[in-house]
């Protein structure tokens, strides 16, 4: 095991009808004028932007709404919301959705913070993060975990770069958990939610460091009960136990604790993210995509790692290493199928790509070969293009 400092701060407020308790919450962390950041609004829809809003209302806390994040969240919409909010006042951000407005929401605190500085300067550690404003979140999907990790990633569409930004600034205050609100959310939003939650520890377990045995064993403990309940999820996503599961599962997935001890890996999440930048594809989708191009070509790094997963997560019975760990591929690759999720980039909308996409893709994710991706198998630029070449198929 080895050293590490753990801080995982986040007030988490669940159960039914814990929307109900915003404002508290808000006054508790010192809000008096509010930055409400949501997405398309179907939080408008629903009706949970209309009780947080009256909540707001009631408790005399000024507020102000930020509508219109989107999936793979832009950095110019930060930008927009930094002037919002200071223009506005505010001395609160609070973020009504999932990963996306979580981390726009963490983006635009750290902006309006530091006025004058420009936010990708920030994001890119060009200029040092002193300071930043509170921020609260509202959660409406188990997903990325952004409502109690300490990152956040924004896309500089101007570039054609998504980058993450990891800093104890990103901790947010509280983070309120009704697993009722994601009853109403697309089937394929809940499905690309079960990858992420799963993909956050997976890039976390697949690691040499050995005597790690507590760290290994909630990891494990995590994706039994993600698959678990994200198959009573795509059966019946009204099912309150399973969603609560599914709900707490996301934030321990991505608080830290599935990977204390050890090096962290994400390989996928590296390579998914330029998907995103150059197709916008979901971010579970573009995981789930790569990630059997990339185990296959990674896994004799150290198959007894990977039939250590196949036996304590699926159940594998096989005695040797490599057999388990190709059947412990195999029934992953499955599990995703099974919830219609893409396991190649020919069932991604922009279908089998071309040559020079995959030449490009893989000169973004290693800064044309100046540096190298992961930590379980580092990989260059050749090693980033041939996972792209066997997971483009049909």
């Amino acid at each position: 095991m080895q050293e590490f400092i753990y801080y995982a701060p986040t007030e988490v407020v669940f159960g039914k009808d814990a929307e109900k308790k915003t404002a508290a919450e808000v006054r508790k962390w010192g809000g008096s004028r509010v930055l409400l950041v949501y997405g398309s609004g179907s939080v408008k829809k629903s009706g949970l932007l209309g009780i947080i809003e009256q909540e707001l209302a009631d408790a005399g806390i000024a507020f102000k709404e930020w509508g219109g994040v989107k999936p793979n969240p832009r950095l110019s919409f930060a930008e927009a919301g930094v002037e919002a909010a200071v223009s506005f006042g505010a001395d609160f951000i609070l973020a009504v959705g999932g990963g996306s407005s979580i981390d726009t929401a963490k983006g635009i605190a750290h902006g309006t913070a530091n006025p004058g500085t420009a936010l990708w300067d920030i994001w890119t550690q060009k200029v040092p993060l002193t300071k930043s404003l509170p921020v609260g979140v509202v959660l409406t999907i188990a997903a990325a975990g952004s409502e109690m990790s300490d990152s956040a990633v924004l896309t500089n569409e101007a570039i054609g770069r998504k980058q993450g930004l990891s800093t104890d600034f990103n901790r947010v205050k509280f983070a309120i958990m009704n697993p009722e609100i994601t009853y109403t959310l697309p089937k394929y939003q809940v499905t690309c939610g079960i990858v992420d939650i799963m993909m956050h520890t997976l890039d976390r377990y697949f690691t040499h460091t050995k005597g790690n045995r507590m760290t290994d064993e909630i990891a494990e403990a995590l994706l039994r009960t993600v698959i678990e309940n994200g198959r009573k999820a795509w059966e019946d996503q009204t099912d309150y136990e399973a969603m609560s599961e599914l709900m707490w599962c996301s934030s321990l997935s991505h608080n830290g604790i599935t990977g204390l001890g050890a090096e962290k890996d994400f390989a996928p999440h590296k390579i998914g993210h330029e998907l995103s930048v150059k197709y916008d594809v979901a971010h579970g989708a573009s995981l789930s995509a790569v990630w059997e191009a990339w185990a296959e070509y990674v896994y004799m790094e150290e198959p007894a790692r990977f039939a250590q997963y196949a036996r304590k997560v699926w159940g594998v019975q096989e005695d040797d290493d490599v057999e388990a760990a190709k059947e412990g591929i195999r029934r992953t690759v499955g599990y995703f199928k099974s919830l219609n999720m893409p396991v190649c980039l020919g069932e991604l909308d922009a279908g089998v790509l071309a040559e020079d996409a995959l030449v490009d893709m893989a000169e973004r994710a290693t800064g044309k070969d100046t540096f190298c991706v992961a930590k379980f198998k580092e990989l260059d630029q050749g090693d980033v293009y041939e996972i792209l070449r066997r997971a483009n198929h049909m």
